[in-house]
């Protein structure tokens, strides 16, 4: 256990982090950027490696999760990967649609996927669509295109939407689904969340990402530590992943206290779920080795 986190919270030896961000403003555009969400305009590899050196324990591998919907921005954070070691790692784009024909299956992501870019998964962020994902053209000809090439499909969805997850991973029973941040983002932890992510935690491969927790300051403690032990109880920690949501996270704490604060949040956990939790699913659901 590292020094300073508490016997609930121990960590092990290293940390695969699920979910970062990288990007340019002055490279590509990322449409939902804007100057009063206190975020720097280019955050980079050697921005993530000197915010990670600070980490209790060390961060060996880190996921990173375009930011955007561009194929631009893609082959940017494509190229960032896969020139700077082992952080930032594997990448995840996002999916948008686009005309193409059947071999056009992941969207925006396809020409990468073509030219032989290493993608571990594609995301599907819809958190303002509709309920039941209806409105997503060609959903589960990309899910179909993700379980037969051993990729992972990520969501990013409010929890109204969680149901309609569940539904997909039915008809996907290969898939391998990762919901980010729970399914819950900025909502409350009430009642309707944890019915939901219970419908979708009894799907066998449906895994979440402890991320995205920490909204406020050390006060909000309480909030974070019940959502954290309501998801190792409906999806047991070997289907959770840490993810920091670096940069996002740094305008609430740095790295460090992002890491610590997780830690803390946690029930105690023996060692095969405190080393599931913190890397080794991530590491087998992204392919990471090493």
């Amino acid at each position: 256990m590292s020094a300073g986190l508490s016997s609930g919270g121990a960590v092990p030896d290293g940390i695969v982090d699920a979910h970062v961000h990288l990007w340019d403003t002055g490279a590509m555009r990322i449409s939902w950027f804007a100057e009063r969400l206190g975020l720097p305009r280019r955050v980079g590899p050697d921005d993530l490696a000197r915010a990670t050196a600070t980490s209790p324990v060390p961060v060996r591998a880190a996921v990173a999760v375009q930011a955007a919907d561009t194929e631009g921005e893609a082959r940017w954070l494509a190229a960032r990967a896969a020139g700077h070691g082992p952080l930032p790692g594997p990448v995840v784009l996002q999916y948008d649609t686009r005309p193409g024909g059947p071999a056009a299956w992941a969207g925006m992501a396809q020409p990468l996927l073509d030219d032989g870019v290493p993608v571990a998964g594609v995301r599907l962020a819809v958190p303002g669509g509709a309920a039941d994902l209806s409105d997503v053209a060609g959903l589960d000809a990309l899910c179909a295109g993700l379980a037969g090439t051993g990729r992972v499909l990520e969501t990013l969805v409010r929890p109204e939407q969680l149901p309609a997850v569940a539904a997909l991973a039915d008809r996907h029973p290969a898939l391998d689904v990762v919901v980010c941040h729970l399914g819950l983002g900025t909502g409350a932890p009430d009642g309707a969340w944890r019915a939901a992510l219970a419908d979708v935690a009894a799907r066998p491969r449906v895994h979440a990402k402890l991320s995205g927790l920490h909204t406020a300051g050390p006060a909000d403690a309480g909030r974070v530590a019940l959502i954290a032990r309501a998801a190792v109880d409906l999806l047991g920690p070997e289907r959770l992943l840490f993810g920091s949501d670096w940069p996002m996270s740094a305008r609430v704490a740095p790295y460090a206290e992002v890491v610590g604060r997780t830690a803390r949040a946690l029930p105690r956990l023996d060692d095969a779920a405190v080393s599931a939790l913190w890397s080794g699913t991530a590491a087998r659901l992204y392919g990471i080795t090493g």
